[in-house]
């Protein structure tokens, strides 16, 4: 029986990526109780920045947060905050320091195998970010955080300093906007049946169920 393949495009710093991310879970979780016979999907992270233009080091978080949302930014995060708590995200949007570039962050899922490695590293940065408050700019800090995830040492210092790798992943992003993906998570199951957006558990098991299902 062929393996659900589930291409998940985000970015490491949008909340609602995060939320996409434990609704996934749930819904794998799900999945693997309604379809025991069938093998576990396997996912694997694409890159989209919400600040591809941003500068490498980054730039002062509430500077960026009154940019873009002005005076509406607290309804905007109090909104996420409340639906992070139904799904067990703790955000802290009071602690971040600094709003990154994510191409080296990207460079770092980029070279971790598809599947469980994977998901591990980007809990790990969604968990740096969001909850430890830590700057994705630091490239140390980035280093230390693959590590604890499990990412081997000369596949960390590739996604760091390997010029070529980060043209490969911006590559990667304006792939994913000249297929018309304009805002994340977006998630593709199969190849074929598109998803947008931080849906409910029980949309995304539809949706992995009409993809898995016989032609």
């Amino acid at each position: 029986m062929k393996t659900l393949q589930i291409d998940v495009v985000s970015d490491v710093v949008c909340p609602w990526c995060y939320v996409g991310l434990k609704r996934l879970e749930h819904a794998l979780l799900a999945f693997a109780e309604r379809h025991p016979d069938q093998p576990p999907p396997e996912v694997r992270w694409h890159p989209f920045q919400l600040n591809p233009d941003l500068a490498p080091e980054g730039m002062d978080r509430a500077e960026y947060v009154q940019r873009k949302f002005g005076a509406r930014s607290g309804d905007v995060y109090g909104r996420v905050a409340a639906v992070g708590k139904q799904v067990g995200i703790d955000f802290c949007f009071d602690g971040i320091r600094r709003q990154p570039n994510t191409l080296v962050a990207h460079s770092l899922i980029a070279v971790a195998d598809p599947g469980e490695a994977q998901n591990r590293l980007v809990q790990a940065l969604f968990d740096a970010y969001f909850i430890d408050s830590l700057d994705l700019t630091d490239v140390q800090v980035l280093a230390q955080v693959a590590r604890q995830a499990g990412l081997a040492e000369d596949r960390i210092e590739a996604a760091l300093n390997d010029e070529g790798l980060h043209n490969q992943v911006s590559g990667m992003d304006e792939k994913a906007r000249s297929l018309g993906i304009s805002g994340v998570p977006f998630f593709i199951f199969n190849g074929e049946l598109a998803v947008s957006g931080a849906q409910e558990s029980e949309q995304l098991l539809g949706a992995m169920e009409q993809a898995s299902a016989p032609a």
